[in-house]
């Protein structure tokens, strides 16, 4: 099995290095075939691990594959765990990778960089994998921050735009604020458990629950403290208030690296790492109210946020910030399992709605502007049924996966007995409006109403060469089937049916989902359940006032604009988070740059300390060359004028004043 492991994480890296390090010898189809090749064989193999897992009983494999180093008896190790956690996320990273793998060869397929973009790829995906099998902190680490490095990279790919250089500068530099806190946690964690080690470090943790720190002047469970810390790298990874800042600037990054980042890959991260510590978190009631109130938060302001955006990939963008707040509402509710599945099956329907907006920019030539688009389902009717499946799923229509992950986490909050519980609820309640209400807004004004299109776009519409669009609508197509269908068959397994094993632990009295399993008895059940479920209500009441005002009568939006223009400056300005961290901290750190260039370096080392002396050198030596004439007749006159001074001192009795 250890062979199997190696394959799967290392077949990506082998695709990146032989895409970017030979790009020249194999060419720029062979770097697309090598690259698809080497993470399709890893989705294949993921899907083989996952089956013997569920059905083949496969044990739980935790072991070292490699000894990077001991000091003083902490082993630093390259390991993998691999359970029924692990293999879901393996599925999910690799089978979403590879659609936009493949998706990539019709929406790149003009661009200069063409085979780095395809070595990029591979490259994210073998992170990520590192990242989901890692069996202890240190390798962890590594893939933590490598999904940051090549995100980075990918966000700036056209790095001849300044608004990607920008974004991808900015995505950088929040995220080293959640992984200076992520450190400290992985800090804490070593210093009052002695390992790196995860099985080592929850066994630790079981032994001394109640350990304490002096922390502030007081003393705190060293479990708060270290989950808290590893929360705000959480925070970073999967864009939570408020570090939420990088994730719509990352559209500035291709559309297929849109879908990854948001998909399956970087933004997944937080939440995998807060399931896979549920034995710590489990520890911290502080912790779990934390990650509960936080996400509650971001799932409805972001929601909210993304109201009033009108470029088609910040909307979505949006809806991903919302998305992840709701699965780390139900990782706050100690529903760590509704958080996963909801990771799941928005995994899908993410994807597709990103590719399906990224085919809808490369038909128009590059227009995102939602303004600029209306009746695009006469010209892309394959895409435009595939996001209305997407749309469908991400605002929890019943017996589609989004509604049955997404509401899994509702109930499971409104049963949860924590604090900040009640308010998660109505957050993630209303959450459901605002994302009916968002989504459909953008389905209209794309495939519906008025046809806005630029004369230039329809044309280059007409003269796309003809691989383009259904090389791009096939994954579009393989991934509406999941987003459909796979919550119903799921739920019953993952959430009610003890999946998860020993991957996930739940303290007994925080088992919310075995309570709200009694209710249900199977996935029909909990369908038929949106009768009289408020949520559903709640979206069909969003969808309805979508088309009203985009469809039935769109001449009342001025006058809704003009009634809501405080509500929707503040939305528009993104709740001043941009002005405060650019405006206040950045321009702040910039200005005390200057103050100490000016002052310090201008003006004391440079001014004073380097050129001062110079200068002053350069003074005195003018002044000594003027003396050193050269006529005979000047020396002889100074010495007889020294001559006198030293009989006038010695002489004169002045001798006193220099003894």
């Amino acid at each position: 099995m250890q062979t199997l492991y190696l394959v799967i994480a290392l077949a990506p890296l082998l695709g990146a290095i032989a895409a970017g390090l030979f790009a020249r010898s194999i060419g720029r189809a062979n770097a697309h075939r090598v690259t698809i090749a080497a993470v399709g064989l890893s989705a294949v193999l993921s899907l083989v691990v996952l089956v013997l897992h569920v059905w083949g009983g496969a044990p739980t494999f935790n072991g070292t594959i490699y000894t990077w180093a001991v000091a003083g008896g902490l082993q630093l190790e390259v390991g993998f765990l691999v359970d029924r956690l692990t293999a879901l996320m393996m599925v999910v990273v690799t089978s979403v990778s590879l659609a936009v793998h493949v998706y990539t060869i019709g929406y790149m397929h003009d661009d200069a960089g063409y085979q780095r973009f395809f070595s990029y790829i591979n490259l994210f995906t073998f992170s990520m994998l590192m990242l989901v099998m890692a069996n202890n902190f240190l390798q962890l680490f590594f893939g933590w921050e490598a999904v940051g490095l090549v995100s980075y990279l990918l966000i700036g790919f056209w790095f001849n735009r300044e608004s990607a250089i920008f974004a991808n500068l900015k995505a950088f530099l929040v995220n080293r604020v959640g992984d200076f806190g992520f450190l400290l946690g992985i800090a804490a964690v070593l210093m009052y458990y002695g390992s790196l080690d995860y099985a080592e470090v929850f066994a630790a943790a079981a032994d001394s629950p109640d350990l304490t720190m002096s922390l502030f002047g007081g003393e705190m469970l060293v479990a708060s403290v270290a989950c808290i810390l590893l929360f705000i790298g959480a925070m970073g990874k999967s864009a939570q208030v408020p570090l939420h800042v990088w994730l719509p600037d990352s559209m500035e990054g291709p559309t297929p690296i849109s879908a990854l980042i948001h998909a399956a890959t970087m933004v997944t991260a937080g939440i995998f790492l807060v399931a896979r510590m549920s034995p710590l978190f489990e520890l911290s009631e502080a912790a779990l109210s934390t990650v509960l109130v936080l996400g509650a938060i971001t799932a409805l302001f972001m929601g909210l946020v993304g109201l009033v955006q009108n470029d088609i990939k910040r909307v979505i963008a949006y809806s991903t910030l919302s998305q992840l707040g709701y699965m780390f509402v139900g990782l706050g509710a100690s529903a760590y399992a509704a958080g996963i599945f909801h990771l799941m099956t928005h995994a899908f329907f993410k994807a597709l709605l990103f590719l399906g907006a990224g085919a809808v920019i490369v038909a128009l030539h590059h227009e995102q502007d939602m303004r600029r688009m209306g009746n695009l389902r006469k010209y892309l009717p394959r895409t435009h049924i595939t996001m209305l499946l997407g749309t469908l799923a991400l605002v929890g229509t019943p017996f589609f996966s989004g509604y049955y992950s997404k509401d899994a986490i509702i109930e499971a909050v409104h049963l949860a007995d924590r604090a900040g519980a009640t308010f998660a609820y109505w957050c993630v309640l209303l959450g459901v409006f605002v994302t009916a209400l968002y989504s459909f807004r953008l389905y209209f004004l794309v495939f519906w109403g008025e046809e806005r299109i630029d004369p230039h776009a329809k044309e280059h519409m007409q003269h796309l060469p003809r691989y383009v669009l259904p090389v791009m609508e096939w994954p579009l197509v393989a991934l509406a089937v999941p987003s459909v269908l796979i919550g119903f068959f799921t739920i019953g397994p993952l959430l009610f049916g003890g999946f998860f094993g020993d991957a996930i632990f739940v303290a007994r009295d925080n088992d919310v989902l075995a309570e709200l399993g009694s209710h249900f008895h199977g996935a029909f059940a909990f369908g038929l359940h949106a009768a009289v479920n408020p949520a559903f209500w709640l979206t069909v009441a969003g969808a309805l006032l979508a088309w009203f005002l985009y469809i039935r009568r769109p001449d009342l939006l001025p006058l809704v604009h003009q009634r809501a223009a405080l509500a929707i400056r503040v939305l528009e300005r993104k709740y001043g988070f941009d002005d405060l961290y650019i405006g206040g901290f950045a321009a702040a750190g910039r200005g005390l740059g200057q103050v100490l260039w000016r002052g310090g370096d201008a003006g004391l080392i440079d001014g004073v300390i380097v050129n001062g002396t110079a200068r002053t050198i350069g003074r005195i030596a003018g002044v000594v060359r003027g003396v050193q004439s050269g006529y005979l007749y000047h020396y002889a006159f100074a010495m007889i004028i020294g001559l006198l001074v030293l009989l006038t001192v010695f002489v004169g009795g002045w001798r006193g004043w220099f003894s």
